[in-house]
């Protein structure tokens, strides 16, 4: 279909191929969203266990890189690969991957998991290379869906992916010898997922708000659309990321990170969430979002006052603003593409309580030394007992439905 003036729109898809097999498979959000949340909980519980009682799994490598790198390139890019296998048929009018291609996606991501785990046996290199075999698949297959579609418009998704792989990669350097902190890699793992919700927050927060607000009371006043300032805070906090990622201890970084704080808190301000409270399918996003601003100007207090903050900007960023906006979207999508009622009843409530909970109790952890011991438990059981309501509340949905 192509407009008056010959630029090309797509109409977004509305069918599925025929599909015998498991209702898992049926759509790319269901196996994806099921094993963030799944791995989730599992990922946690193991690292968690190790740090409290000090005592190893036998036969699993559950170090400090470890839990990083699996909270970012495991639980965190299940989520987005959902989210990307479900929204760029939409974007492009193109049937969308499922049924036994799906499952082969899905096998490449838990063989990653369960290599990352067994990196003592496997090896780093094989290991790492049976990790980075699904970033590289599913970036190929977006780059094949975009370029299909010709969906520029979602250019900036595609090189964030890319990153996003690269940063993976970088975290896996010093596997086959080569001198590269994979700090590095987490950093730029943990910006780009904080870039993709920057541009995409700032799509589907205003839109979701105000086909709310549009339906309750028409009196309020509307959140602000995309205009001349996203653009500039979207600019910034990519400038911010990088120099964060490249060069986190610079007085430079620190101080872009401040500014980029701000230009966000603005920003979601302007998106009217205060309206919003009586939906938690809606609130949640902008509490996701705020968590953005929060972390940004907690690394940048860290680096001014010495290391007094040091951890909890970072968590804030994961725990509050990744896992945050994780949960809000992916409760979201699951009841929009399953055909459910867009609210949120009383256990969808309580997943974002409860992972809203373990993020301020984690933020809280790593300036409270004193009360660390007890704001990590809390922190953990909050996590845990969220994504297992997920499971078991949205599993029936993603399983049969």
């Amino acid at each position: 279909m192509t407009t008056p003036n010959n630029k090309t729109q797509h109409t977004p898809i509305s069918r599925y191929a025929p599909w015998h097999g498991p209702t898992l498979f049926r759509q790319g959000f269901r196996p994806f969203f099921l094993g963030c949340a799944g791995y989730a909980i599992i990922a946690l519980a193991l690292w968690i266990g190790v740090v409290t009682t000090g005592v190893a799994v036998p036969g699993l490598e559950l170090s400090v890189s470890w839990h990083a790198h699996e909270m970012i390139f495991g639980v965190a890019v299940a989520a987005v690969a959902g989210f990307l296998l479900t929204a760029i048929p939409n974007w492009t009018g193109r049937m969308p991957l499922q049924g036994w291609g799906l499952i082969a996606l899905s096998a490449l991501w838990l063989v990653g998991r369960a290599a990352m785990a067994l990196e003592s046996v496997l090896g780093a290199p094989a290991a790492a290379v049976f990790d980075m075999a699904f970033l590289v698949t599913l970036f190929a297959v977006v780059v094949r869906e975009i370029i299909a579609g010709q969906n520029w418009r979602n250019a900036p998704i595609v090189a964030a992916l890319g990153t996003l792989t690269g940063a993976n990669a970088l975290s896996h350097m010093d596997a086959f010898g080569i001198a590269i902190d994979p700090a590095f890699g987490h950093r730029l793992g943990i910006a780009v997922l904080c870039f993709l919700i920057t541009l995409i927050g700032g799509r589907i927060i205003p839109s979701f708000t105000g086909n709310w607000l549009a339906k309750q009371d028409k009196t309020v006043r509307r959140p602000s659309p995309m205009g001349y300032f996203d653009h500039v805070v979207i600019l910034v906090t990519g400038v911010t990321l990088l120099a964060w990622s490249i060069a986190p201890a610079r007085s430079e970084a620190a101080l872009l990170l401040s500014l980029s704080g701000v230009l966000h808190l603005i920003r979601v301000a302007r998106w009217r969430g205060i309206h919003t409270i009586r939906e938690p399918l809606v609130w949640s996003l902008h509490v996701g979002y705020l968590w953005l601003p929060v972390g940004f100007i907690l690394i940048a207090a860290d680096a001014y006052n010495g290391g007094a903050f040091a951890g909890a900007g970072v968590h804030a960023l994961t725990t509050g603003a990744i896992a945050g906006m994780i949960v809000a979207v992916i409760t979201r999508a699951t009841l929009g593409h399953t055909g459910q009622a867009l609210s949120a009843d009383r256990m969808t409530a309580a997943i974002y309580s409860l992972i809203f909970l373990a993020a301020v109790a984690r933020t809280g952890a790593s300036i409270f030394s004193a009360a660390y011991g007890p704001l990590l438990s809390v922190s953990a059981i909050a996590w845990c007992i969220g994504f297992a309501i997920f499971c078991l509340h949205y599993g029936r949905i993603l399983l049969c439905r």
